[in-house]
């Protein structure tokens, strides 16, 4: 589980994430928005804003453009902003009232809500708000029940393995069974049931999709299959962590640059790092996350502050990473032009023993917190607080 935190957290810090810059919104009719979430049996995601609405303006300008949001989002949800004082927004909150700003909906392809819920998000919160809904909405164990009756439709075990992998459930099973009676892979449904179906490098039917590459992506399109190649070498990746393989690990790293070269190197650096962790080797991983800032996240100043946070949050204490976290949140604070920035930087300095070091950037970070507000500079004071406590 410790990889696996890892893994997450490390692959959607890169600057160069294959992953969407955001949540792609559709623009669309409702009702056409309605016909789309029922032929790819998804739900959709609606913002119900107001252009004067401050926290409505808060999530489009921060929450909306966060990559792991949309990374999440665009897979899971067909995402919808409607303005709830013009035009469509008019007629949809006739059917789905609106008493706050922002109000998200979950709709699903017949009009029926399955969430509401009043308030802006952070980007966390969204996510998880999301996943809540895909519980709700998750019928893999309906399609079980049929599965078992010996329900074999190829439509319908395609709407399996979808819903399977919707909700994080191992489809592979039921994927290979239906591959094995050796249907037609030149005809456009078993070719995007394939794509759906790849789910782990290490599989039979991720070999049997890059084998069909040019096919598939006539179908899928180039980024679609691109998606899948990172998604599956990332499974495999965390698999890798779980059982302790370096083979596994290899194997990932391996199809990623045969299938996905782009994105090879940030994602060996990425795995690497996570592996090590896994295996408690604190001295690899410090040499692997400082490979890593400076080969991949270079001066994207807030990665490099959620880096340093996870090597001190995997590693407090231990020399080898607590040194290369300094360096790291010190790159960030010189970077970024956030107070958080520098108090992660003056926290680290603090562990370090060179409190002297942190009481100045802590400092610097108080005049930061005091544009921002009086939350901000209670945190700084606390850290301040400990800090002079240290020195006396």
């Amino acid at each position: 589980m410790k990889y696996n935190l890892l893994l997450l957290a490390l692959l959607t810090l890169s600057a160069n994430s294959l992953t969407a810059q955001g949540i792609e919104f559709f623009h669309g009719s409702w009702e056409e928005a309605l016909e789309k979430a029922k032929a790819e049996e998804k739900v959709i995601f609606v913002d119900a804003y107001a252009e004067w609405c401050g926290p409505c303006k808060m999530m489009a300008r921060n929450v909306f453009p966060n990559e792991k949001v949309g990374d999440f989002y665009n897979r899971h949800f067909i995402n919808m902003k409607i303005d709830m004082e013009k035009g469509m927004g008019l007629e949809f909150r006739k059917k789905y009232p609106v008493s706050a700003f922002p109000t998200l909906f979950f709709i699903d392809g017949e009009g029926e809500l399955v969430q509401k819920a009043k308030g802006a998000k952070k980007a966390d919160g969204l996510i998880e708000l999301g996943q809540r809904v895909l519980e709700k909405a998750d019928k893999s164990e309906e399609y079980a029940k049929q599965y078992k009756a010996g329900e074999r439709d190829p439509a319908f075990v395609y709407k399996y393995v979808k819903a399977l992998n919707r909700a994080g459930k191992s489809s592979l099973r039921v994927a290979n069974e239906y591959f094995d009676t050796e249907p037609d892979l030149s005809t456009t449904f078993n070719l995007r049931f394939l794509h759906e179906a790849a789910i782990e490098a290490d599989s039979k039917l991720f070999s049997m999709m890059t084998e069909r590459r040019e096919a598939v992506e006539a179908i899928v399109g180039k980024a679609a299959f691109q998606r899948k190649v990172y998604e599956a070498c990332k499974a495999t990746a965390a698999k890798a962590g779980e059982f302790n393989s370096e083979f596994l690990l290899e194997e990932a790293q391996d199809k990623m640059k045969e299938h996905y070269p782009e994105r090879a190197k940030a994602f060996q650096l990425e795995t690497d790092a996570a592996f090590f962790l896994s295996q408690d080797q604190a001295e690899d991983y410090a040499k692997a996350c400082k490979k890593y800032a400076k080969k991949v996240l270079d001066d994207d100043a807030a990665a490099l502050y959620e880096l340093a946070t996870e090597m001190v949050k995997n590693f407090k204490g231990q020399p080898d990473v607590m040194e290369e976290a300094q360096d790291i949140a010190e790159a960030a604070s010189e970077e970024g032009n956030d107070y958080k920035y520098d108090v992660t930087y003056a926290e680290i300095l603090r562990l370090n023993g060179e409190p002297e070091e942190a009481l100045e950037v802590a400092q610097r970070a108080m005049q930061k917190a005091q544009k921002k507000g009086p939350l901000a500079v209670r945190s700084v004071q606390y850290i301040i607080d400990q800090i002079e406590k240290q020195i006396h």
